[in-house]
């Protein structure tokens, strides 16, 4: 406004814009346009659906936080991957939910053949072959009555410690029984020091050369887990920081992946997936391998909580998280909501 009160013109010619000005917005124009230029494409493909199979139950129990996602039985956990097949999805994550009484110090039911874990990838095996990829959790969490990844010790001071060379002998012991039981992929997620190269070594030993091993190689000790340890029934009684990754720390998880994959990993996976973006994107510029990310559950269950009280859009919302784990360089995506993605693509 100038002093006379008079408005000056605008004239663009005076901010020396370069022309044309309009070029990005004209690649905005409409959907069609959109979807032709969009630099990430999510596809089913890249998806990876996380379920659960529960002893005890004569039907799928739902989980209180996290909204669509059950504890299966073997029929309804078959049903369940039909339709993830049906709509394109190429794998499937399976957890293990054992009744209280089956679990002990060691995990041994994870080994057990007729544990509830491989009982479920027997049945998916015998009914869908190789129509779909079954993976297996690697990790006797579930599976002890302490709730942690590994086999508990004392060390010198009296403290109770994660004994990781006796771990690695459950572990070698219950990928075996995995890769027995049907499994295409194993996904070893305890953070244990050289449990790649023991399970790769285990099932080759078996004559399981061909079973894949995606490997948990940048997984962090977070606050994201919660419902997660709701779904599988967790005994776990204090944390997890002495084996998983300091939030705090960055470097740490290119080290981890180096060793994972010279130890034999096939895949390698950042956990969790948004809060750790820039973790993911620094892992996939240096991998030589495929790399994952897990949306866990409290992401999954936050946008669901937001949703629920009428505050952001459900399906857009999701639909933006989980392309952003894709933009940043994820090629598979675990989530819970990949069913739902599946069907909108």
């Amino acid at each position: 406004m100038s002093n006379s009160g008079t408005e000056k013109p605008f004239d663009i010619n005076e901010f020396n814009v370069p022309t044309p000005v309009r070029r990005p917005r004209r690649l905005r124009t409409n959907p069609v346009m959109r979807s032709m230029v969009a630099e990430t494409r999510l596809t089913p493909k890249n998806l990876i659906l996380p379920m659960f199979v529960a002893d005890g139950i004569d039907e799928p129990k739902p989980i209180s936080s996290l909204p669509g996602v059950v504890q299966h039985t073997e029929d309804s956990l078959v049903e369940a991957v039909r339709e993830a097949i049906e709509v394109g999805i190429p794998c499937v994550d399976l957890f293990g939910v054992p009744k209280d009484e089956d679990k002990d110090p060691e995990g041994s039911d994870s080994w057990n053949p007729e544990g509830v874990l491989n009982r479920g990838l027997r049945r998916l095996r015998k009914e869908f072959g190789d129509d779909v990829l079954i993976m297996a959790d690697t990790c006797l969490d579930e599976f002890t009555s302490h709730g942690h990844c590994g086999v508990l010790n004392q060390d010198r001071y009296g403290a109770t410690v994660v004994d990781n060379d006796h771990t690695l002998e459950n572990y070698v012991k219950m990928a075996v029984a995995q890769a027995d039981a049907g499994a295409h992929i194993l996904s070893p997620s305890g953070m244990m020091d050289g449990q790649i190269a023991a399970i790769r070594a285990g099932l080759d030993a078996a004559g399981h050369q061909n079973v894949s091993i995606m490997a948990y190689s940048a997984k962090y000790a977070s606050a994201f887990y919660g419902p997660f340890r709701e779904a599988v029934g967790s005994s776990l009684q204090g944390d997890r920081r002495t084996y998983q990754q300091d939030p705090a720390n960055r470097r740490e998880s290119l080290l981890e992946v180096e060793l994972d994959i010279a130890e034999g990993a096939d895949m390698v996976m950042v956990k969790p997936a948004m809060s750790y973006l820039d973790i993911l994107r620094e892992v996939a510029d240096m991998s030589a391998v495929p790399v994952a990310a897990y949306q866990v559950s409290g992401e999954y269950a936050m946008i669901h909580a937001a949703a629920a009280n009428g505050w952001i859009d459900l399906d857009a919302a999701m639909m933006e998280a989980v392309l952003s784990i894709r933009r940043a360089g994820a090629e598979q995506i675990l989530t819970y909501a990949a069913v739902d993605l599946a069907k909108k693509l």
